[in-house]
């Protein structure tokens, strides 16, 4: 649909249209209702970050909630300390509901894909195929320089390299893979929205902290002489981590 006016010429001019856009969002599950916990929670995952998902659109699943009615708008506030803007909920009961239209949160139905625009209504025949929705990888980041104590660098939809040492306090992330050619001395978290076959690699590993999509692995303890300070590879194996040593190293 569209619609349109006369330009001096006598041309017919569109000035708007409307069309369908398949858009993907994170979806935030609350598993408590308790505010304090959840932060808590957040920091423990996501470490002291601001903004750390870059003002992506989030919609709430308040599924878990059944017999709560949620602090909406001081949700909203913590979640969005994280980079998370809330568009919308879902899975809410009728106290939830009225809260979250107080709060000028759209409600989607539990059945209705949130990051699609609603469909015309139609017969329903048949089931249908279920929508997956594709996040383009961006070219790998380059990193030429050490990321030294305190920095962060974060590699949206995309795989990151570092040429130099990533010190102790410094934090590298990325939604793919990361490559430290380099000592490996800071955090590094790859997989960071969930993509659980991405890998850390490093010619040196000394690392603080260690993650692949969201599963963390503190290595204050001793590593084994094979990988501490050697070429290594991190990488989820039944769901836990597995710090490995390069073949050949």
């Amino acid at each position: 649909m569209t619609a349109s006016s006369k330009s001096p010429t006598g041309k017919a001019v569109e000035l708007f249209e409307f069309k369908s856009a398949a858009l993907s969002v994170v979806v935030f599950q609350p598993k408590t209702a308790n505010l304090a916990e959840l932060e808590t929670a957040l920091l423990q995952r996501l470490g002291n970050t601001p903004d750390f998902f870059g003002n992506e659109p989030a919609l709430l699943d308040l599924s878990q909630w059944s017999t709560i009615t949620p602090d909406l708008p001081k949700l909203v506030r913590l979640l969005s300390r994280f980079g998370l803007q809330v568009t919308g909920v879902k899975g809410v009961n009728d106290t939830a509901r009225a809260s979250a239209k107080k709060a000028g949160l759209p409600v989607f139905a539990d059945t209705q894909e949130a990051n699609l625009p609603p469909a015309q209504p139609a017969p329903v025949e048949e089931v249908a195929p279920q929508v997956v929705t594709v996040v383009e990888r961006r070219p790998t980041m380059v990193i030429d320089k050490p990321v030294r104590s305190g920095q962060q660098v974060y590699a949206k939809d995309s795989d990151l390299v570092i040429m130099g040492m990533v010190s102790n306090g410094a934090e590298v992330i990325a939604d793919g893979d990361i490559h430290v050619y380099a000592p490996l001395r800071g955090r590094a978290l790859a997989g960071a929205r969930g993509e659980d076959s991405a890998r850390i690699y490093t010619t040196c590993m000394e690392a603080e902290l260690v993650s692949i999509a969201g599963i963390y692995r503190s290595l204050d303890e001793v590593l084994p002489a094979s990988i501490r300070g050697r070429p290594a590879q991190v990488r989820l194996a039944s769901d836990k981590l597995s710090i490995e040593a390069l073949v050949g190293s």
